[in-house]
């Protein structure tokens, strides 16, 4: 048998494993061959026109992509959405009364300090500017007679003894505040349990 593809190029292992000429498939006598297409790195748009960038963004979109097809690309403007603000709903279905009694608690003790010391604060001022002086001269007048010399307003009006009474009072409205309060959770989840509790619109800050 005699090798009809002459000389072949040295080192070149393509043809050492493709079939021989003898061993080819005869092709028909009406059937023309087939030009040889070299593969492309992008496909081409549809009708085989377009501009290279038309074919790059087709070969972008995949394996998958059926070729020819090229992908639309929308602009893309320069105009920003407004963000809106989320809100979520939330009710107030039950209130622990011992966290209550104990935030309650502390409250009524931190009143209950600021009104001892507002009250000493009023004192000093009324006495620095002389008004249980002046009243009180004024009251032992009336009350006076001429074997007592009437109510004595300043002694009676002293600084320690209004300290102790506004700190009898604060003791007082710290037990009936914590009371009061751990009192009012009970109601508040008696009468969720029927209407349902109050309801909340919380939002975040824009």
């Amino acid at each position: 048998m005699t090798d009809t593809r002459g000389p072949q190029p040295q080192g070149y292992d393509g043809y050492a494993s493709g079939p021989l000429p003898s061993e080819r498939e005869p092709q028909g006598q009406g059937q023309s061959a087939q030009p040889y297409h070299p593969p492309q790195a992008y496909p081409s748009p549809a009708g085989g026109g377009g501009t290279p960038a038309a074919g790059a963004a087709g070969g972008a979109q995949g394996a998958g992509q059926q070729p020819g097809v090229a992908a639309v690309r929308l602009p893309r403007t320069g105009a920003r959405t407004t963000p809106r603000t989320r809100k979520a709903r939330l009710r107030v279905a039950k209130a622990d009364p011992w966290s209550v009694m104990k935030v309650s608690f502390l409250l009524s003790i931190a009143l209950g300090i600021c009104t001892v010391v507002a009250a000493a604060v009023l004192w000093m001022v009324m006495d620095a500017m002389g008004v249980f002086s002046t009243v009180g001269g004024t009251i032992s007048e009336a009350t006076g007679s001429n074997e007592s010399n009437g109510f004595d307003l300043q002694s009676f009006l002293s600084l320690p003894r209004v300290l102790i009474f506004t700190s009898v009072i604060a003791m007082i409205d710290v037990v009936l505040a914590t009371a009061l309060a751990t009192l009012g959770a009970f109601i508040y989840n008696l009468s969720a349990g029927f209407v349902g509790g109050v309801e909340l619109t919380l939002a975040e800050d824009e």
